[in-house]
């Protein structure tokens, strides 16, 4: 009894102060959600236009005048006729001869080529296999010079295929060559390589040296003739030991 005595009793209304109490009608007042645009900078007062002056100083103007001015002028010299006017005075500006070659002369026809390779040139054979060395200097017409081995020299038996051998051999016929003067009658040679013993290298390196100083710049061409065997008879047997 006493609940429900409590249940109907009437709810005390609280009342708030009328300062603190919206009425559900009013709204509240509009926003601006969206940022404010910054002020426009001031527009920049215009520039005064470009005079002739102005505009062929600047650099896209220098750069149009020089590319002009180098069309117009005169192809420059050469840097070989520059190097011969200084050495000879000008001589080849006055149409002399002179032994500076001209990069832009035109090469040498078939005709000229043809004529240089007739030529016939001295010959200088050098064969070698693995027991000696010969040396044989030719004529243009084939008729030896001077043929020699190094059984020749005094080297006897198993020396005869040492590098050492082939040096002294080589280094003595030019020697002898030097002696007639044939570096002054010689003006193209041709060394001929037969074989591959160790008078090869020997031989070559003595061409190439001091001994062949006076005669290593006549060197015209250089050829291989060792012969390679292909087919044919049965070949001998290797030697073991």
């Amino acid at each position: 009894m006493n609940a429900l005595r409590f249940l109907a009793r009437p709810a005390l209304a609280i009342r708030s102060a009328p300062a603190a109490v919206r009425p559900f009608s009013g709204t509240a007042a509009p926003r601006n959600d969206t940022p404010k645009a910054p002020d426009a900078a001031p527009a920049a007062p215009p520039k005064p236009a470009a005079t002739a002056s102005s505009a062929m100083s600047s650099p896209l103007a220098d750069l149009y005048r020089k590319s002009k001015d180098n069309a117009t002028a005169p192809p420059p010299a050469s840097s070989m006729r520059n190097l011969s006017n200084a050495l000879f005075g000008g001589a080849n500006a006055a149409g002399s001869s002179s032994n500076v070659v001209d990069p832009n002369a035109a090469p040498l026809t078939d005709a000229e080529a043809a004529i240089d390779d007739s030529v016939e040139p001295y010959h200088f054979h050098i064969y070698s296999h693995k027991h000696n060395t010969h040396i044989t200097v030719t004529r243009p017409d084939r008729n030896p010079i001077i043929a020699m081995s190094c059984g020749n020299i005094g080297i006897r038996k198993s020396r005869r295929k040492n590098y050492d051998a082939a040096y002294q051999l080589t280094a003595y016929v030019l020697e002898r060559l030097y002696h007639q003067g044939w570096q002054h009658k010689i003006k193209n040679l041709e060394v001929i390589l037969k074989g591959f013993g160790q008078g090869r290298e020997a031989a070559t390196k003595v061409l190439l040296g001091q001994e062949g100083k006076l005669i290593a710049d006549k060197i015209k061409r250089v050829s291989d003739a060792t012969t390679i065997k292909f087919g044919g008879t049965r070949s001998k047997n290797p030697r073991r030991i």
